[in-house]
C-alpha cells in the first residue's frame, strides 16, 4: 500500500515535470529570479535529477553515498536533453520504490525524503513561472489551484 501510494505521487510529480520541461525553452532553463539570490530553473531541476540519483544509490548502498546527477551543467541549455534525462531518472525513481523493501526503513525514510524534496521544488519552480512571467502549464495550474 505504502509504496503504491508513493508510486502515485511521484509518478504525478513527473508528469508535473514533463509538462513544464515541454513547454521550456533554452533561455528560460537559463533564467533566475530576478535580481534574487537564486540558481537558474536548469539548477533547480538538475537538483531534483540529482536527488532521485542519490537518494536511490544511497538506499542500494544502505548509507549515504554523495549527492551526483547525470545531469550535467552542459545539458542545462538543451530542453531536450533535460527532459531525456528527467525521464529515464524517472524510471530509476520508480524501479527503486517498486523494489522497496516495506521493512527497510532507511530507504522507506529516503523514498519518502524523495517525495519531499520533488514537492519543493514544485513550490520553488512556481516561483520562478510567476517571477519570470512564463505560462503555467495546465496542470500545474489544476494539481496546485492556480490561476
Amino acid at each position: 500500500m505504502t509504496t503504491a501510494m508513493l508510486l502515485r505521487r511521484l509518478d504525478g510529480a513527473q508528469e508535473r515535470y514533463d509538462e513544464l520541461i515541454a513547454g521550456l525553452t533554452a533561455a528560460q532553463l537559463g533564467l533566475k529570479l530576478g535580481d534574487l539570490p537564486s540558481s537558474t530553473i536548469g539548477q533547480q531541476l538538475w537538483c531534483v535529477v540529482g536527488a532521485r540519483e542519490s537518494y536511490r544509490r544511497a538506499a542500494e548502498a544502505g548509507s549515504w553515498q554523495g549527492f551526483d546527477a547525470s545531469l550535467t551543467s552542459a545539458d542545462l541549455d538543451d530542453p531536450a536533453r533535460v527532459r531525456a534525462v528527467f525521464a529515464r531518472s524517472h524510471q530509476g525513481t520508480h524501479a527503486f520504490i517498486a523494489g522497496l523493501d516495506p521493512d527497510d526503513a532507511y530507504a522507506l525514510e529516503l523514498a519518502f525524503g524523495l517525495l519531499e524534496h520533488e514537492t519543493m521544488h514544485h513550490g520553488q519552480l512556481i516561483r520562478y513561472l510567476y517571477g519570470d512571467r512564463i505560462p503555467i502549464p495546465p496542470g500545474w495550474k489544476e494539481h496546485y489551484v492556480l490561476d
